[in-house]
């Protein structure tokens, strides 16, 4: 299936490592131009140069949290690619234990950034004609578990966000949609700490799955990908879960 992302202009947040590493490498793959960001000068440069021949990528130090310099960084793209087509959210602080600073941390990073990225990249969506806006929420959103507090409450006001900007930018032509993973393994990601840190938690985690492992980056990219593409134009306002049939409520 050809998703006529040839050519498409892609900003995705987080890029260096795990699920947004696995996204922009997939809309590289499409024949999108992406432009990524990240905190570490090192990670960005070392992801740059690994996919340089992939794809036309460029990587950006920037921290989402200071909103000047995400502003600056969206308007710079906008400018050196002429134009956007799509944004992903991604970075997350993942400020679990319920502290007054990861209430701070999941507040700022995981729903300001979303909310402080769509406002900037809008001007240069509302010119598109497959402008498409993807959030990255998590199961932990949309049911209680063990990451209940400050980074659930953030994941849960995320998917409520892009709900209600779905409905007000249909007129635009402008799409709004969430993906929620479960449980993904990578190296170096907070699953790969908890199985060495807390296996007593890892292993009660896994065992919660039916299909008795966790997902993979790459198998959260595909569906991130698909949803973003012309191909999904009909598809805004939804939350698609993408954890291997973990959560069991059923989305009316």
């Amino acid at each position: 299936m050809d998703l006529q992302l040839n050519g498409t202009r892609v900003l995705v947040t987080g890029g260096t490592r795990g699920i947004g590493r696995a996204i922009v490498e997939a809309f590289l793959e499409e024949g999108a131009t992406v432009g990524f960001c990240a905190r570490s000068a090192d990670e960005v440069k070392a992801t740059q140069d690994a996919l340089k021949d992939v794809g036309s990528v460029t990587g950006s130090v920037v921290d989402v949290a200071d909103a000047g310099a995400l502003a600056a960084w969206v308007e710079d793209s906008a400018q050196a690619f002429g134009g956007l087509d799509v944004i992903v959210a991604n970075v997350s602080a993942l400020a679990i234990p319920d502290t007054e600073e990861n209430w701070q941390a999941s507040l700022n990073v995981d729903l300001m950034h979303t909310v402080r990225l769509v406002r900037a990249a809008m001007p240069h969506l509302e010119r598109s004609n497959a402008a498409s806006i993807i959030a990255i929420s998590s199961v932990s959103g949309r049911e209680s578990d063990f990451a209940s507090g400050p980074y659930g409450t953030a994941k849960t006001a995320i998917v409520g966000y892009i709900s209600g900007l779905a409905l007000h930018l249909a007129e635009k032509g402008i799409r709004a949609n969430t993906v929620s993973p479960g449980n993904t393994y990578f190296d170096g990601g907070v699953w790969q700490n908890i199985e060495t840190g807390n296996p007593e938690l890892y292993d009660m985690a896994v065992g919660l799955n039916p299909t008795g492992h966790m997902g993979s980056p790459q198998e959260i990219a595909g569906p991130v990908v698909f949803l973003a593409s012309p191909v999904s134009r009909r598809v805004s306002g939804t939350n698609l879960v993408v954890d291997g049939a973990l959560t069991r409520g059923i989305q009316l």
